[in-house]
């Protein structure tokens, strides 16, 4: 049987960070995860890297996305805590050149092991590959057992429905939907962040075609609240189990530089956040996973910080533990 740690490429490291001294007062995340799966009891959250740029590759783009598992750690490690969490991090999952599918599926025996022992999992990319491998975990998992309806939200600018002949960063929610009409069923997958420039008359009409839900990036501005709001109670109520998954490059340019493709426009990061939040709070989110951060054109930590600030919202939002 596979387990969380045997599927790993590189074991865990120690978090470590800024440390004002013991005691619940002075909490932060790198007191709060631990890297041995042994022995400690369940756990409230567990992370695990995907560290890949094949898909970027092969979608023509920037890599770099492979380093950012361990800037996404950096960057959450000193994020002080409002109250006790029990963490895990099992490790990275490497993936070699060319060897994107493996490292898929080796990722989804991971997510699915954490799944199953009741943890909320956060992945950290990685390019956007990293969604598939996300959801092979989930659907792998005992979470969809019983008919619980799977939704998929895809905080992005790009729809990323490519039909290519090789799977990149740029296919992984077709992967998804041809997986899921493969078992009889029609992905629930909605996106919120779609920039127009980005994405051609021919993935609006797949978009379409696949019934996939989305609100362009010029109706997510902090003045449309509301609509926004409207469109994640319209999605939450669509589903039993959330997949979360988060493009940095939802974010403008301002907010998120180290990207493979930065936003000429993007949705705030107040927008952003507060889309996190209410999702956590659903108390159905079972995995997230974070993609896109490059290190090596981040400035000044901008797009590591927004990243782990997300990821810090979620995993502190009211009811984030509460779904097992």
């Amino acid at each position: 049987m596979t387990t969380a740690t045997t599927a790993v490429d590189r074991a865990p490291e120690p978090w470590t960070g800024r440390d004002d001294g013991h005691g619940p007062g002075n909490l932060r995340w790198h007191h709060a995860v631990g890297v041995d799966a042994g022995p400690a009891g369940p756990r409230d959250v567990a992370f695990v890297g995907f560290r890949s740029d094949e898909g970027v590759r092969r979608n023509k783009g920037r890599p770099g996305a492979a380093d950012g598992p361990r800037a996404l750690r950096g960057a959450l490690a000193s994020m002080a805590l409002p109250a006790p969490v029990r963490a895990l991090d099992v490790g990275d999952v490497e993936v070699g050149d060319g060897e994107l599918e493996d490292g898929q599926r080796r990722l989804g025996e991971v997510v699915s092991s954490l799944v199953d022992r009741g943890s909320s999992v956060v992945v950290l990319g990685g390019g956007h590959e990293v969604a598939y491998g996300s959801y092979l975990g989930l659907a792998g998992s005992g979470a969809l057992r019983d008919g619980a309806r799977l939704g998929v939200l895809n905080l992005d600018a790009h729809f990323d429905l490519r039909d290519d002949a090789r799977p990149s960063s740029g296919t992984p929610f077709l992967q998804m939907a041809r997986d899921e009409e493969r078992h009889g069923r029609r992905l629930n997958y909605w996106v919120l962040g779609v920039s127009q420039p980005s994405n051609t008359e021919r993935l609006f009409h797949t978009a379409d075609e696949l019934g996939v839900r989305h609100l362009p990036d010029t109706e997510c501005g902090l003045l449309d609240r509301e609509r926004v709001d409207a469109f994640l109670d319209e999605f939450l109520a669509s589903c039993d189990v959330v997949h979360l998954s988060i493009d940095l490059d939802v974010l403008p340019a301002g907010a998120a530089p180290g990207v493979s493709a930065p936003a000429a426009y993007g949705v705030p990061m107040e927008i952003v956040e507060r889309v996190c939040a209410r999702v956590a709070a659903s108390r159905k989110l079972a995995v997230c996973d974070v993609a896109e951060l490059n290190p090596q054109l981040d400035i000044d930590h901008r797009t590591a910080r927004a990243g782990a600030r997300l990821v810090h919202r979620i995993l502190t939002s009211p009811g984030a533990a509460a779904r097992r």
